[in-house]
């Protein structure tokens, strides 16, 4: 039985804040082929209440996480602001049992990723 987790974590750097309320999308891709598991969206500390996966739904294989950043802009009535609409982060499950922690570090021409703990 796995007992790892997927994580995620949004900041907004041009405000020095989370992205309260940004919309996401995680998807399976098998065989190059993605399919959604679940939409999410994050809350006031720019995390999601809940891991996306858990336990025994994390399995080995690939995942992509899509920021829907360009809607968050323009449901917090910036939508002319920044570059990105979509940003995509696509990463392997190795080890169903360990943590994945993907954050997203935002400003409106920019962003990065890395594995987090």
């Amino acid at each position: 039985m796995s007992g790892g987790r997927l994580t995620t974590h949004v900041l907004d750097t041009a405000t020095g804040k989370p992205a309260t309320g940004l919309p996401l999308t995680l998807m399976r891709v098998e065989d190059g082929v993605a399919t959604v598991l679940a939409r999410f969206h994050t809350n006031e500390d720019g995390r999601c209440d809940a891991p996306l996966l858990a336990e025994a739904a994390l399995l080995p294989g690939m995942y992509e996480i899509v920021f829907q950043v360009g809607a968050w802009r323009a449901a917090h009535g910036a939508p002319d602001v920044g570059f990105y609409d979509d940003i995509p982060i696509r990463f392997r499950v190795g080890d169903p049992d360990a943590h994945y922690h993907v954050p997203l570090i935002l400003s409106p021409f920019g962003y990065s990723t890395y594995r987090g703990s």
